[in-house]
């Protein structure tokens, strides 16, 4: 079967190994943000469609059976143009979406829907490990009313000001180096979005633990999909356009 898959994740990457281990004939599209991206086996694709149309097209010149949208869950506009360029051609979408982290007791969250939002209900004098990355960053550094502890895989293309300090490191995260983080930088806020998973929760245990208010940004709505969260159910949907049964 010949398989697009929307990657950039760890996810996307183990399914497509599955998949290609299984003989399929898998195209991994990639968005090139990373300079140095760990690469799944089959082929690769760098860079964008250009829109629903050029997706649609490139999907119809491939052959592709199945699209699997597996970017992160706040991929935004490549996501929303998958449904589509889905839903223009018939071709079956599979989306990967990793369950959204719940709150838990002890949890001080503010849930909001917007990075706008998000920086504006930051008070002042707030000290802030910004986890949200690279997409909508000058909203809140234009806050110098606050300081921030901004963490990021790979550096953004300006300096930051004077009120901001950045952190580059990889997920995974433990929870002995997000309490120290944490404590070490007095943080009294952590801004993120609700991506799920294993890798990077620990920092939402770590402001349990330490009593940090958390702003979690809401995830975004998609299109219609054949929605998967594991990659058990994404490999039984693709191969056969079906959900587990139980």
């Amino acid at each position: 079967m010949k398989i697009l898959i929307l990657g950039g994740t760890g996810d996307a990457r183990e399914l497509a190994n599955r998949l290609v281990a299984k003989g399929h004939a898998v195209t991994s599209s990639l968005a090139g943000r990373t300079s140095d991206p760990k690469l799944p086996q089959g082929a690769i694709r760098m860079g964008s469609f250009g829109g629903i149309p050029g997706l649609a097209a490139y999907m119809r010149t491939l052959g592709t059976e199945r699209l699997v949208d597996a970017t992160h869950p706040y991929a935004g506009l490549i996501s929303i143009n998958a449904a589509a360029a889905a839903q223009l051609t018939g071709i079956p979408l599979i989306r990967f979406m990793r369950p959204p982290w719940q709150q838990q007791k002890g949890d001080n969250w503010l849930t909001l829907d917007t990075i706008t939002e998000a920086a504006t209900a930051l008070p002042p004098a707030a000290t802030v490990l910004l986890t949200t990355g690279h997409l909508g960053l000058q909203s809140f550094l234009e806050r110098d009313d606050c300081r921030f502890v901004v963490r990021l895989i790979e550096p953004p293309s300006f300096d930051m000001p004077s009120h901001a300090k950045m952190v580059l490191s990889r997920p995974p995260y433990d929870l002995t180096g997000e309490l120290a983080l944490l404590s070490r930088e007095k943080i009294t806020h952590l801004v993120t979005k609700n991506s799920g998973g294993g890798q990077t929760r620990a920092k939402l245990d770590a402001a349990r633990q330490l009593g940090v208010q958390v702003i979690m940004i809401a995830r975004p709505a998609y299109g219609p999909a054949l929605e998967v969260s594991d990659l058990d159910a994404a490999m039984l949907a693709v191969e056969s356009g079906a959900l587990p049964t139980s």
